[in-house]
């Protein structure tokens, strides 16, 4: 919590501006599968996880549920509903571990933006280049198939600069990852088998130790 003033949100605020947010701010934990909030409830709030892990998530209308972002510590979430006109989540959220999180005044933040223009104008630099960010997501979600994502996935788990044998820990289940990457689960276990298979990787449960990251790398470009 120490450390919060860094959040992407709050660093181009002034110490007075900080202080009427923390004021604003509510420390809470919670366990496992609990519910943050649910799609269309009217929004107040926006949140920044400490500790755990929060799935955002919608609903068709069969009740298939599509993950749409993983949430892990230190990153926020709902804050893009403050700048919205009809201020409702778009979103159902609920944790996947038991977590600690710290809940923001929507009303507050706003009324410090719109009462400076130097800090609303820093905040929109930076919220830009997240966007960037979101949209090369989607690209790969809808332009690239199943085969790709989930190694794209794997290759951004290992550490910059690691060119041998890389362990990856998936902190997250299978099948939410799945989801997050619109694969279906007997898909996602149909491809780790085969990339098994060529021994570019070995999966035991949740723990895949990547042999090959230069197999990996090629096959990425032949999926592509």
């Amino acid at each position: 919590m120490s450390n919060i003033e860094q959040f992407y949100l709050f660093r181009s605020m002034d110490e007075k501006q900080l202080s009427l947010v923390m004021d604003s701010s509510h420390h809470f934990e919670l366990k496992e599968k609990s519910g943050i909030f649910q799609q269309g409830e009217k929004a107040e709030r926006f949140y920044f996880l400490l500790s755990g892990q929060v799935k955002l998530y919608r609903l068709s209308e069969e009740g298939d549920e599509k993950i749409i972002e993983i949430i892990n510590p230190g990153q926020s979430f709902a804050e893009a509903v403050t700048f919205m006109k009809m201020r409702n989540y778009p979103v159902n959220a609920e944790t996947l571990k038991p977590s600690e999180l710290i809940s923001f005044d929507m009303n507050v933040f706003l009324n410090i933006m719109k009462e400076s223009n130097d800090t609303c104008l820093n905040l929109l630099a930076v919220m830009c280049t997240r966007m960037h960010k979101w949209i090369d997501e989607i690209d790969s979600l809808t332009l690239h198939n199943a085969t790709y994502r989930l190694i794209a996935y794997l290759l951004d788990k290992i550490p910059p600069g690691v060119v041998e044998a890389s362990q990856v820990h998936l902190s997250t289940p299978k099948n939410v990852i799945a989801s997050r990457l619109s694969i279906k689960p007997e898909t996602f276990s149909r491809i780790l088998s085969r990339l098994n298979q060529k021994g570019l990787i070995e999966s035991n449960g949740q723990d895949i130790v990547v042999h090959n990251i230069e197999g990996l790398r090629d096959l990425l470009h032949e999926a592509n």
